[in-house]
C-alpha cells in the first residue's frame, strides 16, 4: 500500500487556498505537495509558505510534467480550463480530483471520461457533499428503497455576493472565454453548484450516477452587471420520473444556509439547517425517524477519499464524471431555456455602497414562497418574472 501520495495543485488562489491549508496542516501525513501551478502565484495566501517549503512553482501544468510527476493532480482553476488540464494530468500518469463544476461543455465531459478510461486513472469531481459518509449512507438507503420511490425534490440557496465577488476574475459571470470555450459561470454553476448536483445525485438510480434529465425549464435573471445570471428558478423532470425545483440567488441581503426537502412514497427527508436541527432528517409517514450528519461539517472529505483510493488502489470513486454529468446537462439546458437573460427591472434593484451589494426588493421572500409552494416565480404572477422555454435534454 502506498503511504504518501504526491500531489500537484493546479490553481493556488481562490479555492486552492482551502486545499493548501489542509495539505500544509500538521495532521497531514499522507500527502506531499510536489509542485504548484499558477499564472499569478503571489495572489495565494500561502505563497510565502510554498517558497519556504521549497515547493517549485510553475506557470503551466505542461512545465510541471517536464520535470516532475505526481500521483494526484488537483485541478482548482477556472471552469473552461478543467477539460484540458484534467486530460493532460491523466495522460501524464496522475489521478485527478477536479473541482466542481466538471466543465460547462457536455462534449468536454465525454472527452474527460474517455481519457480516464484509456489511461485507467481515477477521476473525481469535487462536489463536497457527495464524498461525505452521511450523504453516501443516505443514498444507499434511497437505493435500498427504504423510503419508497422518490417523487419530488426542492432546494433553496440564498447567498449574497457583492461586487468584489463578481469582479474576482476576468472570467467571473462570463458565458464564454476569449477563445470561445463555454464557461457559463453563474450562481448555479459555481457557488451553489453543489446543491443542484446534490438533488440530481440523490435521484440517480445507481450509487455512482446522478439521474438523467428528461426536460428542463428555467427562469434566469441578473441584478449585477454580468453576462450570465445571479438568480435562478429551475424546474426539472428526470427520466426516472422525479420532479425537481431549484431556487438560488446572490442578489439578496441576508444569507441563509442551503436547505432542501425530498418527498418519497413512504417518507420525507428534510435538511433545514437554519431551523432547530442542522442534520438531515428522514421521517417516515408512521413517525419513525433516521438522522444523518450535516454534510457541511467536512468540505474536504473529497481529498481524503481520493488519497485513500490511491493508497489502496481502490477503483470506486462515487462522485466521478458520470455523477457530474447531470449537472453539466442542467446548466447547458438552462442556457437553452433562457438564451437572452433579462435584467431585473431597475425600480426593483437597490445598491448598498457600504457593502457593495446589489439586491432585488422582495426577492428572498418570493423565492421562499416558491420553495414552500413548489413552483417558479412566473407561476406566482410576479411582475418581473418571465417563463423560459421547456427544453428536452
Amino acid at each position: 500500500m502506498k503511504t504518501v501520495v504526491s500531489i500537484v495543485l493546479v490553481g493556488i488562489g481562490g479555492y486552492g487556498n482551502v486545499y493548501l491549508k489542509s495539505l500544509f496542516s500538521k495532521e497531514n501525513e499522507s500527502a506531499l505537495v510536489e509542485g504548484v501551478v499558477d499564472v499569478a502565484p503571489k495572489r495565494s495566501n500561502y505563497h510565502q509558505e510554498i517558497i519556504d517549503r521549497n515547493i517549485p512553482i510553475y506557470d503551466s501544468l505542461e512545465d510541471f510534467y517536464k520535470e516532475n510527476k505526481a500521483d494526484l493532480a488537483i485541478i482548482s482553476t477556472p471552469i473552461h480550463l478543467h477539460r484540458d488540464q484534467a486530460c493532460l494530468a491523466m495522460e501524464k500518469g496522475s489521478h485527478v480530483l477536479c473541482e466542481k463544476p466538471a466543465t460547462a461543455n457536455p462534449k468536454h465531459l465525454q472527452e474527460m471520461i474517455e481519457t480516464r478510461d484509456r489511461t485507467n486513472k481515477k477521476l473525481a469531481i469535487g462536489f463536497n457533499w457527495s464524498f461525505t459518509d452521511s450523504v453516501q449512507e443516505l443514498k444507499q438507503d434511497i437505493l435500498k428503497g427504504q423510503f419508497g420511490r422518490p417523487l419530488r425534490m426542492k432546494s433553496l440557496v440564498l447567498w449574497p455576493r457583492n461586487a468584489d465577488y463578481f469582479n474576482r476574475s476576468g472570467w467571473a459571470g462570463k458565458k464564454f472565454s476569449p477563445n470561445g470555450d463555454m464557461i457559463f459561470d453563474s450562481v448555479a454553476n459555481n457557488a451553489t453548484a453543489h446543491f443542484l448536483h446534490h438533488l440530481l445525485y440523490l435521484s440517480g438510480d445507481k450509487i455512482e450516477k446522478s439521474a438523467e434529465i428528461d426536460q428542463i425549464s428555467a427562469e434566469l435573471y441578473r441584478a449585477n452587471p454580468i453576462e450570465t445570471f445571479d438568480t435562478c428558478a429551475v424546474h426539472l423532470h428526470t427520466k426516472n420520473d422525479v420532479e425537481i425545483i431549484y431556487l438560488a440567488s446572490h442578489a439578496v441581503a441576508d444569507e441563509h444556509r442551503p436547505k432542501y426537502k425530498l418527498e418519497f412514497e413512504d417518507a420525507t427527508i428534510t435538511y433545514h439547517p437554519d431551523g432547530e436541527r442542522s442534520e438531515i432528517v428522514a421521517k417516515w409517514h408512521d413517525g419513525k425517524e433516521k438522522v444523518y450528519e450535516d454534510p457541511e461539517q467536512n468540505h474536504l472529505a473529497k481529498l481524503g477519499v481520493m488519497i485513500k483510493a490511491i493508497q489502496s488502489e481502490d477503483q470506486s470513486i462515487l462522485c466521478g464524471p458520470e455523477a457530474a454529468r447531470a449537472h453539466v446537462q442542467a446548466i447547458y439546458g438552462m442556457h437553452q431555456s433562457v438564451q437572452d437573460i433579462p435584467n431585473f427591472p431597475v425600480h426593483w434593484v437597490a445598491y448598498n455602497e457600504e457593502n457593495k451589494l446589489t439586491t432585488v426588493q422582495g426577492l428572498d421572500e418570493t423565492l421562499k414562497q416558491c420553495y414552500h409552494q413548489f413552483c417558479l416565480p412566473n407561476d406566482l404572477g410576479i411582475e418581473w418574472s418571465t417563463a423560459g422555454d421547456i427544453v428536452k435534454v
